[in-house]
């Protein structure tokens, strides 16, 4: 080394390595190689319909219909929150189920909340303790939610039930199949609002293609794919790009007022509801 080449100072080395582990990284090798120059050869997909949600399909790769079409039947079965627990352990269409998650992590919170979050996916804190946003990110939402005093009046789940390889994004086709369950919760459930949290989430739920910037604080009407009751849907920045940017946390602040507001002019929920 040149005297021109000066070591990383140890304070600068430890620097990176907090920003990495603050953003979501937790290791620096994956358990299994990955060849990240290989370039996948495109797969014919011809489109099918399920309950009017267009799905991916192909020869090749997993018949996505037919996993939404399982997840439909198991789900319309479950009567209760814990019998769509069982149904979701049980079930094997998702791929994510596959990729080396432990457990899947269905829902924490009261189970006839009057509001019900629905994040992305599982982290690893999540995929080891079997419960949605207990890490980092689900300390911080748990002290946004204490702030306006609905930290114990909700219902938590997410898109996915099962931990993406390293955190990543879940895919559309593992929301889909993921998505009669997710609905039947709601059903189960009953809340008078929901709260879409990140970008995934809310474009996936929302059908929409704008980012999680500009959805954000903006109310929106959720419908189950076959029709039925919609709902008022808040997207809502997610608490682990909170941590990443603490700036944007007056945004957050907004939308909770929202919500709090929201909620508080709806009328009491009718005994016959």
């Amino acid at each position: 080394m040149t005297s021109s080449e000066a070591a990383i100072p140890d304070r600068e080395l430890e620097s990176a390595l907090a920003f990495w582990r603050d953003a979501g990284l937790e290791v620096c090798v994956e358990d299994t190689p990955i060849d990240r120059i290989h370039v996948p050869q495109p797969v014919r997909r011809a489109p099918s319909v399920v309950a009017g949600t267009s799905v991916p399909a192909s020869d090749s790769g997993p018949d996505i219909a037919a996993a939404v079409a399982d997840a439909r039947a198991r789900a319309a079965e479950a009567e209760t929150l814990d019998a769509l627990a069982a149904a979701i352990s049980a079930f094997e269409g998702c791929p994510l189920k596959r990729m080396g998650a432990r457990q899947p992590v269905f829902s924490r919170g009261k189970p006839d909340a009057g509001v019900m979050l629905i994040g992305e996916g599982p982290g690893a804190d999540e995929d080891q303790r079997g419960q949605p946003f207990v890490g980092k990110a689900g300390q911080l939402l748990d002290r946004m939610l204490a702030a306006i005093d609905m930290k114990d009046e909700v219902f938590i789940t997410n898109t996915v039930f099962w931990r993406p390889p390293g955190n990543r994004t879940p895919t559309l086709e593992e929301q889909m199949v993921c998505a009669p369950f997710v609905e039947r919760a709601i059903a189960l459930v009953r809340p008078r609002l929901l709260v879409l949290v990140g970008g995934a989430s809310a474009k996936f739920m929302l059908k929409a293609d704008e980012g999680i910037l500009k959805l954000r604080g903006q109310w929106r009407d959720w419908r189950p794919a076959e029709g039925g009751q919609s709902y008022p849907a808040l997207p809502m920045l997610h608490p682990a790009y909170l941590l990443r940017q603490p700036r944007e946390k007056a945004k957050a602040w907004q939308d909770l007022l929202s919500l709090s507001e929201r909620l508080a002019a709806l009328a009491p929920p009718s005994l016959d509801s």
